[in-house]
């Protein structure tokens, strides 16, 4: 597996998105990110939490239903916590290298060092 962090595309080789909707889907998630995200944790290597403004819970989760269609590795649920909602993404081991890509992508585009 590759992606390509110099290009700031965290996509990896594995991606089931046709190539031309992909720059499409990263620019989603960038939009998402910066305007959702208020704080970013990594409780373990192969987690990433991501704590959401109030509101943001349902624009998550119809992008996370169509990231696992192409990228089937991710594992994404959302918790109730006071003041917004947590999102959880999860990855195998294999797939950790697109865990720490997305987290920079998100510390990124929400302002926030990761």
């Amino acid at each position: 597996m590759t992606i390509n962090l110099a290009s700031g595309d965290w996509v990896p080789d594995s991606c089931t998105l046709p190539t031309a909707q992909q720059p499409i889907r990263v620019a989603e998630f960038d939009q998402f990110l910066a305007s959702a995200v208020q704080r970013i944790e990594r409780p373990t290597p192969t987690r990433l939490d991501l704590k959401l403004e109030p509101g943001s819970e349902t624009i998550g989760r119809g992008l996370a239903a169509r990231e696992t269609q192409c990228c089937s590795f991710f594992t994404f649920t959302f918790e109730p916590v006071t003041g917004g909602s947590l999102m959880h993404i999860d990855v195998p081991l294999a797939h950790v290298e697109v865990l720490d890509a997305l987290q920079n992508q998100a510390g990124t585009a929400a302002g926030h060092s990761s």
